[in-house]
């Protein structure tokens, strides 16, 4: 019933929760002392031995105690707030820095549904673990222990069996954890798979409409529905019954409680006044405990979430013993290879040299594995073998903040994120000025539009989709000049949008020549004429590098690609042409 390792990974608030269980001691003697001073006027009340000084005592003594009690309440409401805020904030900050740590392969590790949840309602259900359920655990021990020097002083035989009756309520909570465990796990699943299905649906709407999957998707999303419906009635069902089973044992203590006060009495071992205090106080042995009772469901719920985030914070870091480098300097590839799987082999014994400010072209057909390069350069894939050296340095050895001082990597998709364009901006370089802003836009071509709008404060929608693709690619390369790295990955970063926007990007990163060391990954080899050194990929084998001129007179792969493309370009502008010659005889 008690999680060791979610206390650990969160001891600030332990102070708190200590604070709550003095507050709540200090209420329930509150509670025995009014109900004493009731007991006292009801004996001499039955003794006819009252007078209105004893009674105005009393009352006096009852009213400030009752605002004692109030006021500690509110001590105790307000420690609770505090362990929660402090709990909620350590456990999201040691999930959220666990996630960076992960690099920019977090989503291969885990599910973004499932990471959502947790920050979400896992953590809100693991505070009420901390902030309702271990406050009123401890409580739980110290009342009956308070409550049976009291009344012993009374009748000890009245103590002895109420506090036999106690463990009862915590026995039957151990009776249902071990079933409650299962079940809540499998709650969890199911409300992780449906969290999974419908992220994914969501993001994949679009293509769904146009292939008409959407109303199969939605039957499927209908059935893990009613999956995680019925679990969910489990779950409840389980409470209903476990609450009743304890309520009853709460409610049988209490009558033994006065039935043996009621035998106390006959007996003339307790006077009317005490027998009545014991009765009023036997419910207070088994009140604290029913509470925990309720409360132990809930705790059970953030307990079987907490079993989900240790899973994600055990699991090994990218950034463990790595190193800092200030700058990069050539970056040597040797020996390289790289698969997803055994049955499929994306790179395979890849040799060269990235020469520092040198601008390298990097092409080949669909699935050559030129991406997947770019992807183990940035280490989004560590599981490699051969060596990237930067220097003498293992580049997965390297740590993740000096490989993202130094490297930059644009896709064909990059998410800009909603709000404003200075909101964007900022995200590359926190220290930047307005100007430094207008000049990557103008670099881009991008400004005179803005101008047209609000300028660095124009709005974004999400993803820029108020943007054109275009426009939105030139920001992003906006982004990336900013940011002012040595080297740039641009993959594809010029593919699916206006030859205007392509054009304008290209102007840019040929801007960067000589000044940056520059990968530039394109499916269009005219895009490469440029660069210094054309690394050639067919099947995930390196099988040409060179310049333009020393790859065109070998006459090998790319001179076989080179010429189908140049035939195509020529075909299209003679089409062209003709066209709008006919368009003008028309005329």
């Amino acid at each position: 019933m008690i999680k060791k390792r979610l206390i650990q990974e969160a001891p600030e608030g332990m102070k708190h929760i200590k604070n709550i269980v003095f507050f709540n001691w200090i209420c329930l003697i509150c509670n025995i002392v009014s109900i004493y001073c009731i007991s006292i006027i009801l004996q001499k009340t039955v003794d006819r031995s009252i007078d209105i000084e004893t009674v105005n005592i009393n009352v006096a003594v009852i009213i400030i105690l009752t605002a004692v009690r109030y006021f500690f309440r509110l001590k105790v409401a307000k420690q609770s707030f505090l362990a929660s805020g402090k709990i909620k904030y350590t456990l999201r900050d040691k999930l959220y820095q666990k996630m960076i740590s992960f690099g920019t392969n977090y989503a291969q590790k885990v599910s973004i549904s499932q990471v959502t949840q947790l920050f979400s309602e896992g953590i809100e259900q693991m505070e009420i673990y901390f902030s309702r359920y271990l406050p009123q655990f401890f409580y739980s021990l110290i009342a009956p222990l308070t409550l049976f020097i009291v009344i012993s002083v009374l009748s000890i035989k009245t103590a002895l069996v109420l506090m036999l009756c106690v463990p009862l309520i915590p026995l039957s909570i151990i009776a249902v954890q071990r079933f409650a465990k299962k079940l809540f796990a499998k709650y969890w699943g199911k409300y992780t798979k449906l969290g999974d299905d419908f992220y994914e649906n969501l993001q994949g709407l679009t293509t769904l409409k146009i292939y008409g999957a959407d109303e199969r998707q939605q039957k499927k999303m209908n059935d893990n529905a009613e999956n995680f419906r019925k679990i969910t009635m489990s779950v409840l069902v389980m409470q209903l019954n476990s609450v009743s089973l304890m309520d009853l044992i709460a409610y049988m203590g209490a009558a033994l409680g006065v039935i043996f006060a009621t035998i106390e009495l006959i007996n003339g071992r307790v006077n009317i006044g005490q027998a009545f205090f014991i009765m009023m106080i036997s419910s207070e042995f088994f009140i604290p405990l029913r509470i925990l009772g309720s409360f132990f469901h809930i705790a059970m719920n953030g307990m079987s979430a907490s079993d989900r985030l240790f899973t994600i914070l055990d699991m090994p870091e990218d950034n463990g013993d790595k190193q800092d480098v200030e700058e990069f300097a050539d970056i040597e590839v040797k020996n390289l290879s790289f698969s997803y799987n055994e049955q499929r082999t994306v790179l395979q014994d890849v040799n060269t040299v990235i020469k520092k400010g040198s601008f390298v072209g990097i092409v080949g057909e669909s699935g050559s594995g030129k991406s997947t390069l770019a992807n183990l350069l940035t280490l989004q894939y560590r599981h490699y073998t051969g060596d990237i050296l930067v220097g003498d340095v293992q580049i997965k050895d390297i740590s993740s903040s000096s490989l993202w001082n130094n490297i930059c990597l644009v896709k064909n998709e990059n998410y800009i994120f909603k709000g404003t364009v200075r909101e964007n901006l900022i995200i590359a370089k926190k220290s930047c000025h307005d100007k430094d802003m207008i000049d990557v836009l103008q670099r881009v071509n991008l400004w005179d539009f803005l101008q047209t709008k609000e300028g660095l404060d124009t709005k974004l929608a999400e993803n820029a989709s108020n943007l054109s693709g275009g426009q939105k690619q030139r920001l992003a390369i906006a982004r990336a000049l900013l940011k002012d790295v040595n080297i740039y990955i641009f993959d594809e970063a010029t593919s699916n949008i206006d030859v205007e926007s392509e054009e304008i990007i290209l102007d840019c990163i040929n801007s960067l020549k000589k000044k940056k060391t520059i990968l530039l990954i394109s499916h269009r080899l005219e895009n490469v004429k440029q660069a210094d050194n054309i690394l050639v990929f067919e099947e995930g084998k390196l099988v040409e590098q060179g310049n333009l001129n020393q790859l065109l007179e070998n006459k090998e792969q790319f001179y076989t690609l080179y010429t189908k493309q140049q035939d195509l370009e020529n075909f299209k502008k003679g089409a062209d042409d003709y066209e709008q010659e006919q368009v003008v005889f028309n005329i």
